[in-house]
């Protein structure tokens, strides 16, 4: 399928490729230097932490659609085996897709017209994983975060069926929480979804999805943001804008931008303490497992208020 004019115009907007040097494979990462993760540091005023990740259990947000991304299955390999008199021990072992629970994707998640983010070939993933822009080369992702509480800003609990997030929505969630969004900053994007995983309904949490749309595309460019992470499946709205481009906005922010996603990320518990307290911004530790040549790896993200 042909991608259309306005698509290739926008990708070249927000193109970063070359920006941070021909072999970058981090891409908007290199953002968060010594002065982001102070800016980060100073953000753990009360000691409050929240883990923003899903359990990893059978229970997971995977319907089987995608083959392979299957929710962690758990066996115990070694149950009270016997080392001499005394000594015993337990081992276990876990199945599961690497973008099954809470996660991030590489830069070599997505292509199009054979290319990778920064121009690499999209050759570069094969059956042996990814040479070119896995998820071993994102290093430590910790600096400050910033959640944009979309859901909350328009006065709901969550968004209803395939809401298109807008770039005017991220500037009222910016002014709900008082917040300047700053480069280098990792933002969480609340939309309230998550709330229909916890309810048991897999099906409805995976579709309809409200989520950003191309028309926040530019907002993260023109911010600076470091990584992007969102409470539901899909990450972007979903069904997609239109009917002639698949997940454009996965496209644009990996492949053009060199922006790392995340997705289902629990922010409930996070986003009620913010409207509580007032404080939207807080020191964030979200390094993804370093699995060499992945295309995504499972993270347990702390934010620290």
């Amino acid at each position: 399928m042909t991608l259309p004019p306005e698509f290739y115009e926008l990708a070249e907007k927000v193109s970063n490729w070359g920006r941070w040097g021909a072999d970058d494979e981090r891409g908007t990462l290199n953002l968060v230097d010594a002065d982001v993760v102070h800016r980060g540091a100073a953000c753990a005023r009360t000691g409050k932490t929240f883990s923003l990740a899903l359990p990893l259990d059978e229970h997971g947000p995977q319907t089987g659609v995608i083959p392979g991304r299957d929710n962690p299955r758990h066996t115990m390999v070694a149950v009270n085996m016997p080392y001499g008199e005394d000594f015993r021990t337990s081992d276990d072992a876990v199945s599961m897709g690497l973008q099954a629970a809470t996660h991030w994707d590489a830069l070599a998640h997505v292509s199009y017209d054979g290319k990778l983010y920064n121009g690499f070939p999209a050759s570069a993933v094969t059956e042996g994983g990814a040479s070119r822009c896995g998820i071993d080369k994102v290093g430590t992702v910790v600096g400050r975060g910033v959640l944009l509480d979309v859901a909350r800003a328009r006065g709901v609990e969550r968004l209803e069926g395939a809401v298109a997030l807008t770039a005017e929505d991220l500037d009222a969630a910016c002014a709900l929480g008082r917040l300047q969004v700053e480069a280098g900053d990792v933002v969480l994007v609340r939309t309230g979804q998550m709330a229909l995983l916890e309810a048991g309904d897999r099906e409805a949490y995976s579709h309809p999805s409200p989520g950003p749309s191309t028309g926040t595309v530019e907002w993260f460019h023109s911010h600076d943001v470091a990584a992007v992470a969102t409470d539901n499946l899909t990450f972007e709205v979903f069904p997609c804008e239109r009917e002639d481009v698949l997940f454009p906005v996965h496209l644009l922010h990996l492949r053009d931008m060199g922006l790392t996603q995340g997705q289902n990320w629990d922010l409930d518990d996070l986003a009620a303490d913010c409207a509580d307290d007032g404080v939207y911004e807080f020191l964030l530790h979200a390094t993804p497992e370093p699995f060499t040549a992945a295309t995504g790896a499972p993270v347990v993200p702390v934010a620290v208020k």
